[in-house]
C-alpha cells in the first residue's frame, strides 16, 4: 500500500492514497495552521479505529451476527506525546445464537488466561 504526503503550506499537508483519495491535514492556528483539516495524529487514530472496526464487523458478519453498535475510542496521553499510547475497542453485539455466544465468551476467557500466563500475571480464582 502506498501513500504520498505533500506539503501545502505552513503545517498543512495532503495525503494521497493509492486508491485515489485525498486527506487534508492541518494544525491548529496556535501551531501555525489554519485548521483546514484534522491533525495528522487524528488521522492516525481514525485510521487505527477504522481498521479495528472493519475487522470486528467482518468477523461478526461471517459469524452471521447482527451488530447493534460499534464504538472505537482511541486516546493519546499528553498533548506533546508523539506516539499512540492506548487503543480501546468496544463492540456491542446482539447475539441470536446462545451457543455461539457461549463459545465466543469461553474462547475469549481462555485467550485472556493465555496472555496473562505469557506476561507472568497471577491467575485469578
Amino acid at each position: 500500500m502506498r501513500l504520498r504526503v505533500k506539503w501545502i503550506e505552513n503545517v498543512a499537508f495532503v495525503g494521497e492514497t493509492e486508491s485515489s483519495h485525498a486527506i487534508v491535514m492541518d494544525g491548529a492556528a496556535e501551531g501555525g495552521g489554519r485548521n483546514l483539516g484534522p491533525r495528522p495524529m487524528e488521522t492516525v487514530l481514525a485510521g487505527t479505529g477504522g481498521c479495528t472496526a472493519y475487522d470486528v464487523v467482518t468477523i461478526l458478519k461471517k459469524a452471521r451476527q447482527d451488530i447493534s453498535d460499534k464504538i472505537a475510542e482511541e486516546k493519546r496521553r499528553g498533548e506533546t506525546q508523539k506516539y499512540l499510547e492506548k487503543l480501546r475497542d468496544a463492540a456491542t453485539i446482539t447475539w441470536h445464537n446462545d451457543e455461539l455466544k457461549k463459545a465466543y465468551e469461553q474462547a475469549l476467557a481462555e485467550r485472556r488466561k493465555q496472555l496473562d500466563a505469557e506476561q507472568g500475571v497471577p491467575a485469578k480464582n
